[in-house]
């Protein structure tokens, strides 16, 4: 009991140190754990510190924007939240670990992992069959689950909840693998194919789970009950909750907070200061209303700054073997929200009817 005892600290003191350190660097609480657990723990946390960056990019037009506070996982006063972010918190963390342990197995840095061959030899379809090397995101998630779900050690509805979340990022890198395909026969006729799994781009993941994150399905529960913690009645009522849910499903329990402005307590910086955009080439319709969102919106006025950017340019390669390039300085027009003019007139605050990023 006591060794299971340390083997959970050891893990959660990993996970997170993850989260909290800006190095991402290994917590050494592992060296009280098997051997095992230090052959992925640097993948754990480049798995962690991966999902996190996809979470940055995002949410980078958003009100809430994945901000460091929002690693932690948890809010203060040791309440933790059940935002519809923390959601995807929960979710694109848990699937970044998974994602990178499946993929260092593949690159055969873990002796005990290898190709998924289960299915080869068999017909998948017409004119192919399994074979092949495909990644073995059954070790991924058997670890991730190891590492990730150990940090929830309670049994009330937020446990369960950000354990449903965790599952749905676990799931989304399973639903976002790609088929690869070798063909072979006589002069390449292409007469069978062989054919594997292998992951997407990460990416993918990112925006599948994006789209969970804006379909997000809030838990009606009865406050009553809920505030009977870790009790038969509470945990009742959440099975009962649950019995509607998909697995695949983002879930969350509160409503979001403002995120125009700043509150230090929750770690919310508010959206004064932040950069929008306004025009420039290949730009969404979303990121283009970027500036309404954050700055108008939030009762903000948009600034342009003139900025001077340096970059490479006139680049010439040398034989042999350098590439010489010149400094180029040019001024660039970004925006900016920042407060209205005191002066100015007092103009009422438009707030989106949609709930709040």
């Amino acid at each position: 009991m006591k060794r299971s005892t340390l083997l959970i600290l050891s893990i959660t003191g990993v996970y997170s140190a993850v989260l909290h350190s800006a190095a991402w660097s290994v917590n050494n609480f592992l060296m009280t754990g098997p051997k095992a657990y230090l052959t992925f723990s640097s993948s754990v946390a480049a798995g962690a510190h991966s999902g996190m960056e996809e979470c940055k990019f995002q949410f980078g037009w958003e009100r809430w924007n994945c901000p460091e506070s929002a690693l932690q996982l948890s809010t203060h006063n040791r309440l933790r939240s059940a935002t519809r972010e923390t959601s995807f918190v929960h979710a694109i963390s848990s699937a970044g670990v998974m994602y990178t342990l499946t993929r260092n197995c593949s690159l055969g840095d873990f002796d005990s992992c290898g190709c998924d061959d289960s299915r080869n030899g068999r017909v998948g379809g017409r004119g192919w069959v399994w074979g092949g090397c495909s990644d073995n995101v059954e070790f991924g998630e058997k670890v991730s689950k190891l590492f990730v779900d150990a940090l929830e050690t309670g049994h009330d509805t937020r446990a369960l909840i950000n354990l449903h979340n965790n599952e749905v990022g676990r799931l989304a890198v399973k639903d976002t693998m790609k088929r690869a395909c070798k063909c072979h026969g006589v002069s390449g006729s292409c007469s069978i194919q062989t054919c594997w799994l292998q992951l997407a781009e990460f990416r993918e993941v990112g925006n599948l789970l994006k789209l969970k994150y804006d379909q997000a399905h809030k838990l009606e529960m009865d406050k009553r009950r809920l505030r009977a913690g870790n009790s038969a009645e509470s945990r009742g009522a959440t099975a009962e909750t649950f019995h509607h849910i998909h697995a695949t499903e983002l879930v969350f329990l509160e409503d979001s907070p403002d995120y125009c402005t700043r509150n230090a307590s929750l770690g919310h910086q508010g959206t004064e200061g932040r950069e929008c955009l306004q025009s420039g080439r290949n730009l969404s319709q979303w990121e283009k209303r970027s500036c309404r969102r954050l700055c108008t919106e939030c009762g903000l006025r948009v600034e342009e700054r003139r900025t001077e950017v340096v970059s490479s340019c006139n680049c010439k390669f040398h034989w042999c073997c350098t590439v010489r390039c010149e400094q180029c300085r040019t001024m660039v027009a970004k925006h900016f929200c920042t407060r209205r003019d005191p002066a100015a007139p007092n103009h009422s605050r438009q707030r989106s009817r949609a709930h709040r990023r």
